[in-house]
């Protein structure tokens, strides 16, 4: 049996599903976000709460099951409120700015690195050492994060680079004399 399967989500207020087959579709102050289920379980919309139900008890049903409930309440939750991934910049002359929709980035390069921000997802940088991305998507906001970092590492010498807010960085101890 799975524990988060077994669980109904719950739809915050101002959220409204609309389910058509195995197609549910969120609606909510920030969105509409629809997500199709895979063939081996169920949907059902009962008491302003969705549940999910195994279609059998095969392997692939049963793990269908606490990832399909995962992936409902992640649309409920971008929609009403919406993910956010916050990263920092640390470095000597390393820093960050929005120009437009677009994310100036100095990283010790010899040129500047420009970001785009893609559809649906809002990047800000309120000082020049921070950077928070936002969307109703999870999948999309994390990735975008992913890839900011993926310009510059934290380095385990020094700790320069872009990492997440809170992130711990496995540091080394230099050379010795």
């Amino acid at each position: 049996m799975s524990r988060i399967g077994k669980k109904p989500v719950e739809l915050p207020k101002g959220v409204t599903a609309d389910i058509k087959g195995q197609t549910i579709e969120v609606k909510g102050p920030k969105g509409t976000r629809s997500f199709t289920a895979a063939d081996d379980v169920t949907l059902k919309l009962e008491d302003g709460a969705v549940a999910v139900t195994p279609r059998g008890l095969s392997k692939r049903a049963r793990q269908q099951w606490g990832m399909t409930r995962s992936m409902v309440e992640n649309l409920a939750t971008g929609v009403s409120s919406g993910f956010r991934k916050e990263l920092e910049i640390q470095g000597v002359g390393y820093r960050a700015q929005m120009q437009g929709k677009t994310l100036k980035l100095q990283l010790g390069y010899s040129h500047d690195v420009n970001f785009e921000a893609p559809e649906g997802v809002t990047i800000t940088a309120p000082k020049q050492t921070e950077i928070i991305v936002e969307g109703i998507d999870q999948q999309v906001v994390g990735q975008v994060a992913a890839n900011i970092r993926e310009w510059r590492k934290p380095e385990p010498y020094k700790g320069k680079g872009i990492r997440y807010k809170g992130e711990a960085v496995f540091r080394k101890e230099g050379k010795k004399k």
